[in-house]
């Protein structure tokens, strides 16, 4: 029998349509069959119709099916809904074309303009659920057969931009190609309408064309004029983009792709591919699509010393221009980077080519990106009112290692196409506008987490998309200035603003209110009279006292009598940093001479800000509040707790015990040498180097207030405190001092003196993490004369215990989960890898794990899951992406000895499908942090040069009027509590990181453990059994780290419940 495309000629158009894989191959294709029904190509929905009659027969019939499902919703009205509406959309990307389907289902007469002729960008698109439920429904099967299908959701922006083409003139769009949109074109006259400036000149028609909506989907780097855009800058950060031909063979095929690796929790890869290739990477992607694609962050230091980036310029657009990237370097280092990533398992990588023949490989800064202030507006002349409206990357630009671009950028097109719906409903301007911002307000907070669970239900109306939606969040005179009417003054399209992280919390004292507060702190304290903010706290009396106010168990006023100044002193200041989370600003010498009003100043703020809520009774026995437990609080005993336990680690005596360093516990009187500026110096007291806090102790350059880091009782500069090896910045519990050469490093870096075995794998974050025990309390102050009570020898510490378990033992605790009292919520863990949750889902349904026997109903659910999407005859079958070996054999052994194989053939696919969903959600969670982490980097480089600024007027003796002078003060003392803030997010920040490093641990050694596990008892050597002592006790280890971090969080929650919504430290 004959197909009917070789009967009727229509029928053969309409399959070149759907099968065409270049964009002027689609449009030549549409005019094709569009001349042969006898119709006007971008006649709307009308025309739609006309073609489905015509064209009836099965293929064509499939696709109706779909894009009649979606119309038949509420919403659109039958396509009635915008029938009066002529909307104008700029650019053919992703957001422009379906916010352009969605205006078109609504009824409105939609032309779209394209500057380009040809789609050709090859980069791949990470899909949310939604936007792949979204894209099926609108036929992307049948126009492309590969979507979705392996073990990562993606698309090519090119694949996704051809069939979103392929809709829009299905319904009636007029696309116009080769137009460049350059602004607007006001009514010259009551009842003329609004018109565009194109270049070049357009044909009549489209230059007569008058519209009553502007969508503009142009990208980040054209923005209509009226609207602000705010830049969100972090530190430089560059990414690297390659693209290789896919050439679908059977090796290509079963190479498995990368959802993401970052260094922030996986050290360890990135150190072997710096070995390796000399490359230095902060994380890396694989997927396949059309193409091999890569995407990673590459270090300017490393792209300078492979010869990729010619001269090191501070300009960004110098830095990475055409002029200063060498091609064939970057081709090196792109290609060497994506073969060890892969095992070269890719063989030869052959480069793709760009629009413009060349290989398609580049370079490209993400260092600021934009976003726009609101994203509509309405003008108005003569009586005409045009709706502008943003989406796309003109409207947020999105951060690339998260994944979201597309997802919010169609969330976006959804918006606005409801926006021009109740613009055609009679809606007031300053109604629509304001409906229109409180959706924007929810667009950065989307995530697959937080948004309706239902996909399936997803629609034009917000509230099938967004849960708790409020439509009134932003009133209508708060976008007032949103509409213009007549002349007005444009907006500046630019704003300098950037983003400096979270507002200070609470309002900022003045040195009035400080000096008030500090008085009603100490009141009753014998010996102390706090008068100023300077000579006061000179004889140290005032600091102890305020710090016993806040914490009275650690020492009675009593105690105090006879103790030195510079003692007591010393005391409080490592009393406030070890237990209060108040990082030193000034050295325990600078306090009692008095000579740094203005450090004692920003020093007592940070107590202010951090414990003003806390109830005050007088009296010095008061049981005060003691402040809720502060991230930068934990970070600082984790980080002591990994310096005593490296020390002791490697100071083992001839004996076998382990010296135990108490020198730090009395700080020294004797002033510090100086130290040369670039030779770090290791002294004895912890707070004795820090008498020269005004001289930064590696560079030797001046130190003003909002610069000053302390780390190990000295102080740096921020950009000063990096690692010796690598120049990376140390974050807050993620770096160690070498006790040999004094210098700073990285965790990755840090150097492992007596670690021979296993010092390969094993890092300083393999060390314990604090206990709920805090046991290295600083000591109180020692008095003169007299013996300390309880003073007794330091025992040496105990050793380590062979630890003897069953192979049913062993097995239970590999598998451990930690699970705190039942009243208790601990946070949720971050995601495990791949193969482990493949196991996991795996070990609780089927029998015969050692496991509780559950049954196969969630096997079940993935079968039906699967067979609700089926693929048709015609499209390709989903790519089968191989596991591990190790849990291939597992999974496969389960399966065939459950007898489960055959009742349920897809379980693999589908486990490996929501794994590597996990894995994402994990690699987005580490992107995520990295990115703040680089952005309150910027933000705090600001605020020092701010700071530097009002310390030097404060600081010189110019006549300048004493009510200048307070005015000055008050605005460095917002800064220090901004920089305050600030911190405590990166340590906020630095605590998800160790979740993430722990989970990745706890499943390194899970795997490891596997392999000693899976070997028969009487095959072990001895050497075997060690190594599986070993790793057993590095589990136990990780389980205790992970527990402490657990109840950390808990204590803080209860903490934050009990004390109410008062200001953190």
């Amino acid at each position: 029998m004959a197909s009917p495309t070789s009967i009727n000629p229509e029928h053969a158009h309409f399959e070149s349509v759907l099968q065409a894989q270049l964009c002027q191959d689609v449009l030549s294709s549409f005019q094709g069959l569009c001349r042969a029904l006898g119709l006007e190509p971008g006649g709307g929905l009308p025309q739609y119709h006309k073609i489905k009659a015509q064209l009836n027969y099965w293929s064509a019939k499939s696709l109706w099916a779909k894009l009649d499902k979606r119309a038949s919703q509420p919403v659109y009205q039958q396509g009635r809904a915008c029938t009066s509406t002529k909307c104008l959309v700029v650019g053919a990307g992703p957001c422009g074309l379906r916010a352009a389907v969605e205006l078109a289902m609504l009824g409105a007469r939609v032309v779209l303009v394209e500057k380009r002729t040809k789609f050709s960008r090859h980069n791949v698109l990470h899909l949310w659920p939604f936007t792949i439920h979204d894209l099926r429904a609108l036929g992307a099967k049948k126009f492309y057969g590969r979507f979705c299908t392996g073990s990562l959701d993606h698309i090519s922006i090119r694949q996704l931009q051809l069939l979103l083409l392929k809709v829009a003139l299905l319904l009636g769009v007029e696309i116009h190609w080769g137009v460049t949109f350059t602004g607007l074109q006001p009514p010259p006259r009551k009842g003329s309408g609004w018109r565009a400036q194109l270049q070049p000149s357009p044909p009549a028609q489209l230059a007569n064309y008058e519209f009553d909506v502007l969508i503009s989907a142009a990208g980040g780097k054209f923005v209509p004029e009226g609207f602000t855009v705010r830049e969100m800058r972090g530190k430089l950060a560059i990414g690297i983009t390659a693209n290789f031909v896919n050439g679908r063979t059977v090796e290509e095929t079963q190479v498995p792709e990368i959802s993401g690796v970052a260094r922030i929790y996986n050290q360890s890869f990135f150190q072997s591919l710096l070995k390796a290739t000399g490359i230095d990477l902060e994380n890396i992607v694989y997927y396949k699509d059309d193409t091999h694609y890569f995407v990673m962050t590459a270090k300017k230091q490393c792209l300078l010393r492979l010869g990729v980036l010619r001269q090191d310029w501070p300009e960004t657009d110098r830095l990475l221009g055409s002029a200063n990237v060498a091609p064939e370097a970057l081709q090196r280092f792109a290609r060497a980077a994506a073969d060890f990533a892969t095992h070269g398992k890719l063989g030869k990588l052959e480069f793709a080519q760009d629009a413009h023949g060349r290989p398609d490989v580049s370079a490209f800064d993400f260092t600021s990106m934009m976003r726009a202030e609101s994203s509509a507006r309405v003008q108005e002349k003569h009586g005409a009112r045009l709706l502008l409206g943003l989406v796309g990357d003109c409207l947020v630009e999105p951060f690339w290692p998260l994944g979201t671009g597309v997802a919010r950028g169609f969330l976006a097109a959804f918006d606005a196409a409801w926006m021009v719906k109740r613009w055609a409903e009679g809606a007031g301007p300053l109604e629509v506008l304001a409906e229109r911002e409180s959706l924007y307000q929810l667009l950065s907070q989307t995530s697959p987490e937080n948004m309706h669970r239902n996909v399936a239900q997803y629609g034009l109306d917000p509230a099938s998309r967004y849960p708790n939606l409020n439509l009134r969040a932003v009133t209508p005179s708060q976008v007032r200035d949103l509409y213009d009417v007549e002349a007005k003054e444009p907006v500046l399209r630019m704003s300098d603003k950037t983003d400096s992280g979270k507002p200070a919390t609470g309002s900022v004292a003045t040195q009035e209110e400080l000096l008030h507060w500090c008085q009603e702190q100490t009141a009753g304290y014998p010996g102390v009279h706090v008068t100023d903010l300077s000579s006061s706290w000179a004889d140290g009396l005032a600091l102890c006292a305020l710090v016993h106010r806040l914490r009275p168990s650690l020492l009675e006023p009593s105690e105090l009598q006879g103790v030195g100044a510079l003692e007591a002193t010393s005391w409080a200041l490592k009393m406030a940093e070890h237990e209060l989370g108040i990082t030193p600003v000034l050295s325990a010498q600078a306090m009692v001479a008095g000579n740094d009003p203005l450090g004692l100043i920003a020093y007592l703020s940070h107590f202010h800000s951090a414990f003003k809520s806390t109830p005050h009774n007088p009296g010095p026995v008061s049981q005060g509040s003691s402040g809720t437990a502060s991230a930068v609080l934990f970070l600082g005993k984790l980080q002591r707790t990994l310096r005593q336990t490296r020390s002791q680690g490697n100071g083992e005596d001839a004996g076998g015990k382990k010296r135990v360093e108490v020198e730090a516990e009395t700080p020294s009187t004797e002033e510090p040498p100086v130290p040369e500026p670039d030779i770090p110096v290791t002294l004895p007291s912890q707070y004795q180097e820090a008498s020269a806090e005004d001289l930064c102790a590696l560079c030797g350059e001046h130190l003003y207030i909002l610069e000053r880091l302390c780390a190990n009782g000295r102080f740096f500069h921020r950009s000063c405190f990096r690692c010796h090896i690598c120049e990376a910045t140390l974050w807050p519990s993620g770096y160690g001092q070498h006790p040999g050469d004094g210098h700073f490093y990285c965790l990755q870096h840090l150097p492992q003196p007596g670690h021979k075995e296993d010092s390969s794998d094993r890092g300083p974050e393999s060390q314990d993490l604090l206990t709920h025990s805090e046991n290295n309390m600083p000591s109180r102050p020692s008095i003169p004369g007299a013996p300390q009570e309880g003073t007794s020898p330091v025992p040496s510490q105990p050793t380590r215990r062979l630890i003897r378990l069953s192979s049913p033992e062993r097995q239970r605790l590999s598998s451990l989960h930690l699970t705190p009292d039942p009243e208790m919520e601990p946070p949720p863990k971050p995601p495990r890898s791949c193969s482990v949750l493949a196991r996991q889902a795996l070990e609780g349904s089927f029998v015969g794990w050692g496991m509780p026997v559950q049954s196969p109903q969630v096997l079940v659910a993935m079968e039906e899951e699967e067979e609700e999407s089926p693929c048709s005859s015609d499209e390709e079958a989903e790519e089968d992406v191989p596991l591990d070996s190790d849990t291939e054999q597992v999974l496969w052994n389960l399966a065939k000895n459950s007898g489960t194989m055959n009742s349920y053939p897809t379980w693999r696919r589908t486990l490996l499908r929501r794994a590597k969903e996990e894995e994402m959600k994990r690699f987005c969670k580490a992107q995520a942090i990295q990115r703040r982490q680089n952005e309150i980097e910027a933000a705090l480089r600001e605020l020092e040069a701010k700071g530097t600024e009002l310390e030097l007027a404060l600081r010189s003796r110019s006549s300048s009027p004493e009510q200048q002078k307070a005015l000055w003060l008050e605005q460095l003392l917002q800064l220090v509590q901004k920089k305050n803030s600030l911190v405590a997010e990166e340590a906020e920040l630095m605590i998800t990181v160790q979740e993430l490093n722990l989970e990745e641990k706890q499943w390194q050694l899970d795997q490891e453990l596997r392999t000693y596990m899976n070997r028969e008892e009487t095959l072990k050597t001895a050497a075997d059994r060690q190594a599986e002592d070993q790793v057993l006790r590095k589990l136990v280890d990780v389980v205790n780290q992970r527990d402490a971090l657990i109840r950390f969080q808990e204590e803080r929650r209860l903490s934050e419940l009990a004390s109410g919504p008062g200001p953190q430290g």
